[in-house]
């Protein structure tokens, strides 16, 4: 590494400080969920679209300020969106998970990233500050407990939220379940999604010298902190476009193409890359042996069969962590949440907490 580029840990269980985890307050004991793998027969699609009620920005120190939005009913039923990435923000589209008559979704962009600011910061963001951010939100608006979905990335953070903050959640809804754990990592960022994408690979390989791909993350974080522009724009659209073009069981190249706007990659890839080479801030294998907090939080976990991003393995030991929770398998879909059944088993997860 370059000798302005800091050294990091492999492992950071005794590097980086790491919240406790509670017991699981009383509730209603729950029985075991129930696993389901079939194609529905008729597909629940997005909500209209909607626009926010109220917005603004979010001191949360640090030099960090998070854009936050409201949508939907401002009496409805209390939910939090968290996106993906890390690094990803939030679009338009993600408003149209919930019944805007009968939620009140609260939306933000992560630290860094889409309209937070400042823009592709990597100071003073870690796991634990975003989970300190979501609580600040909750209590801005108080609200005592509230529904907190999360796909992807968003899925990690929603796990770590409810471990840390049981009681402040009523449902919990995770799709493409990432726990940022070392083998999770290698799959797609060192070996094994490369045998599948061996085309789209060697664009991400392609920034790389051959004796530095021995440690891709570490490499690209050296040239995503570069201080040439050209240096770290060239490398944030490879890593991005790598991640646009096998997130789907399917090609869709205007998705790619989009990973790859300049704006967009740098925040996408630098923090991203920021949060893995650190082991998304957490203990090794720390949000599935803590699972067993949630036991008596209603939940869903949906998950692409074919999903190459976050692949199904993950899902699969959450659910047997986590088994009070449903397990929604989407036969024929990979990673993205807009896939036809994908979106089908989250429209149906946030119709049916809306009653609760």
């Amino acid at each position: 590494m370059s000798p302005d580029i800091p050294e990091v840990p492999k492992t950071v269980s005794e590097a980086m400080p790491t919240q406790a985890i509670p017991q699981a307050t009383q509730r209603p004991p729950r029985g075991p969920g129930k696993v389901v793998e079939t194609l529905p027969t008729s597909l629940r699609g997005l909500y209209p679209a909607i626009e926010p009620f109220e917005s603004g920005m979010l001191d949360v120190g640090g030099g960090h300020r998070i854009y936050w939005e409201r949508c939907g009913n401002p009496n409805g039923k209390p939910a939090v969106f968290l996106h993906g990435g890390p690094g990803g923000g939030c679009s338009p589209e993600h408003r149209r998970l919930f019944d805007p008559a009968k939620y009140c979704v609260t939306l933000f962009d992560q630290r860094g990233c889409g309209r937070s600011l400042p823009h592709a910061s990597l100071d003073d963001n870690t796991t634990w500050d975003l989970v300190d951010d979501i609580e600040a939100l909750r209590r801005k608006f108080g609200y005592e407990r509230w529904l907190v979905f999360g796909g992807s990335w968003g899925s990690t953070l929603a796990l770590a939220y409810a471990q840390a903050h049981v009681d402040r959640v009523s449902e919990l809804v995770v799709r493409g379940i990432f726990t940022v754990r070392r083998e999770e990592l290698y799959w797609y960022y060192q070996k094994g999604a490369s045998w599948l994408f061996p085309d789209r690979w060697e664009k991400f390989l392609a920034p790389i010298p051959l004796e530095e791909r021995g440690d891709l993350m570490r490499a690209y974080r050296k040239r995503l902190t570069h201080p040439d522009e050209a240096v770290r724009v060239e490398a944030a659209r490879a890593w991005s476009m790598w991640e646009g073009g096998t997130i789907t069981l399917l090609p869709d190249d205007p998705l790619a193409e989009a990973f790859g706007d300049p704006h967009y990659a740098i925040a996408f890839a630098r923090i991203e890359n920021h949060y893995f080479v650190h082991d998304g801030f957490l203990k090794p294998n720390q949000l599935i042996g803590g699972a067993h907090v949630l036991r008596d939080v209603p939940g869903v976990i949906v998950q692409g069969r074919y999903d190459m991003a976050t692949p199904a393995k993950t899902a699969w030991d959450l659910h047997k962590a986590w088994p009070e929770a449903d397990f929604y398998w989407a036969p024929d879909a990979g990673h993205a949440f807009s896939e036809p059944t994908i979106l089908h088993w989250l429209i149906e997860a946030t119709d049916r907490f809306a009653a609760n």
